[in-house]
């Protein structure tokens, strides 16, 4: 049997080489927290990929049991309530609690919404925080320069996103108990419902 050319040897010596690489540059990280936001990027990239003829309410299914599995939606909500969470009647809290999920989907599915060769590059060191972790990432590609922290927390049930930082900074939940506190004051839990709702419909026309 013939030998191949040397060029072509050369070649598919480069080629295996680079794919090595690639396999190495994707590998999912060994750190829990980090695999766990591995993951939602993973889901990310492929609900953008299905953009606009998947439509908000496709991509609203497809990040669905991401979200779910990445946030403690739960921990979460009660945080951005705030200490009047307690007082909120267990059937408004589960209606709260279902209307917070639905809102935390939709801003995904409304956000991410289009591909033109975006990647998300996670940070190798997860920062410690007491019994929390930080783990960066950072979207970038097609035009895109976007940067995310992940406070991450073992709840029991593995690590879980407690809160979101944007651009190193602003935390979303932060945000969202002042913008919860006047329609609460105003309006209680109820009226909160009924904004999360109407924001979500927004969100995914």
């Amino acid at each position: 049997m013939s030998k191949k050319p040397a060029h072509l040897r050369l070649a598919l010596t480069a080629a295996l080489a680079s794919a090595a690489l690639a396999t190495l540059a994707h590998a999912a990280p060994t750190d829990p927290a980090a695999a766990k936001i591995d993951s939602l990027d993973n889901a990310l990239i492929e609900t953008m990929k299905a953009g606009k003829s998947a439509g908000a309410e496709g991509r609203y299914k497809l990040m669905t049991p991401a979200v779910e599995s990445a946030f403690d939606l739960p921990a979460m909500l009660r945080v951005a309530v705030g200490p009047d969470w307690t007082k909120i009647a267990p059937a408004d809290q589960q209606a709260l609690a279902a209307a917070y999920r639905r809102y935390a989907i939709a801003n995904y599915a409304k956000n991410f919404n289009g591909y033109s060769g975006q990647k998300f590059i996670i940070a190798p060191e997860v920062q410690v925080r007491g019994a929390d972790k930080l783990v960066k990432t950072q979207l970038t590609g097609g035009g895109t320069d976007v940067a995310l922290a992940y406070r991450m927390r073992d709840n029991g049930d593995g690590w879980k996103v407690v809160d979101v930082f944007y651009n190193g900074s602003i935390s979303q939940l932060a945000t969202q108990r002042s913008d919860f506190a006047s329609t609460l004051s105003n309006g209680g839990a109820k009226a909160l419902v009924t904004k999360l709702n109407a924001q979500s419909d927004k969100l995914l026309k």
